[in-house]
Parts: structure tokens; C-alpha cells; sequence
């Protein structure tokens, strides 16, 4: 399933690189969103030139197939990070203690190999769209910027995966139920039950403003 989750801090170099880490992902994070603001501007700009001056944007859909890479892989490591990725835990939230933090250890491992293959094999087509000059069909921009972007995104995920590979490994020696610099999923209930609080939170808030206006 697909869950917020918490991430717990400490004084360890763990928790300390965790949290540094997570600042270069929340900028990336950020990149994402900005790329989709300015994406959006675009098409309204294309539209609005199309219907008033019969004058769309020269090359849209070439500038929206580069910039697609941006928003669609700058913001996994940030998603990783926070647990926010689809999964089936079926399985896995029946286990508690060791044999939970094992069961992560063993599929981040897993997901790391993946991204590493998929970092060499997506480096590759980087460096082949490089080499051979490819461009896009339209106005002829070069497709190896956007190329670059996947094993760029893709090695930050790594950096990410092992940090957690080495947290569920400490967590597994350590056998404690509080785990640092790894995303503790939270069920339906307790998800519920914290976005009902920030709701009221934030009721409580507006009414406390319009009664000192």
C-alpha cells in the first residue's frame, strides 16, 4: 500500500547523513514541482497563442518531452526517503522486530541492485544520444540533457537506498522498535488519525485568526 510514514533522528552519523541527504533531496523535490509550474504556464501560453494570434509555441511538445524527466524522476529519492512509494505489505506487516527489519533489509537490497542496473543501462543511452548528436523531431533540441537526468535521479536513489539498507541493518542488530533514517509506515488508522488532527489543527487556527481580527 501507499502510506506517509515518520522518519526518527538521532545523534548517530546515520540519523546526521540521513537528514543532510534528505535536504538535497527536498531541493530536487522541489525542482520537480517547479518544472511542473512552469510546465503548465507553457501549455497556457501555447493555448492561449494558439486560439488569440494563431501562434502557438514553437516545438511544445518537444520542450514538454525533455522536461518530463525532470518532474518524473527528480522526486523519487525525496518519495523513498518518506515512504511514499506503492508496496504490498501484505506479508510484511505481519512481522515485528528482527524479522520485519530483516524483510526490509533483504528487498532494499534488492531495489538497490535494480537501480544500479537501471543507472548503467540508462547511462548507456545517455551516452549514445551524446555521442550521435540525437535531437528531438520538431526544432531539433538535444535529447542527452534529458537522458542525463534518469542516472543522475536514479544514483541519488541509490544513495538513498543504501542509507536505508544500513539503517534496517542497525535497527535488525539493535532489535529496537524505534529505527532511525528509515520510514516507519503507518497503518490506515494512525494515517487517518493524524491527517483528522492536522484538519483540526488547522480549523482551530482560522478561528483563532477570524476572532482577532
Amino acid at each position: 500500500m501507499a502510506g506517509s510514514s515518520a522518519v526518527l533522528s538521532d545523534s548517530s552519523l546515520l540519523s546526521r547523513l540521513d537528514r543532510a541527504f534528505h535536504v538535497a533531496e527536498s531541493w530536487l523535490a522541489l525542482l520537480s514541482g517547479i518544472t511542473i509550474f512552469l510546465l503548465v504556464l507553457l501549455a497556457v501560453v501555447n493555448v492561449l497563442g494558439r486560439w488569440l494570434f494563431s501562434l502557438p509555441v514553437s516545438g511544445y511538445i518537444d520542450w514538454v518531452e525533455q522536461f518530463m524527466a525532470i518532474f518524473a524522476f527528480f522526486g523519487i529519492a525525496y518519495c523513498q526517503r518518506l515512504g511514499g512509494h506503492i508496496r504490498m505489505d501484505i506479508f510484511v506487516s505481519k512481522l515485528h522486530g528482527r524479522k520485519l527489519w530483516l524483510s526490509e533489509a533483504v528487498t532494499t537490497l534488492l531495489m538497490l541492485f535494480v537501480t544500479l542496473v537501471l543507472i548503467y543501462g540508462s547511462y548507456l543511452h545517455f551516452l549514445r544520444a551524446y555521442t550521435n548528436g540525437d535531437s528531438s523531431i520538431d526544432i531539433g533540441l538535444p535529447v542527452w540533457p534529458a537522458k542525463l537526468v534518469i542516472p543522475f535521479a536514479l544514483t541519488v536513489l541509490a544513495l538513498r537506498l543504501i542509507l536505508q539498507f544500513w539503517g534496517y541493518l542497525r535497527a535488525f542488530k539493535e532489535d529496537t522498535d524505534t529505527p532511525v533514517a528509515v520510514p516507519l509506515i503507518e497503518d490506515a488508522a494512525t494515517q487517518a488519525s493524524h491527517e483528522a488532527d492536522t484538519v483540526s489543527g488547522m480549523d482551530a487556527q482560522d478561528k483563532n485568526n477570524g476572532g482577532s481580527v
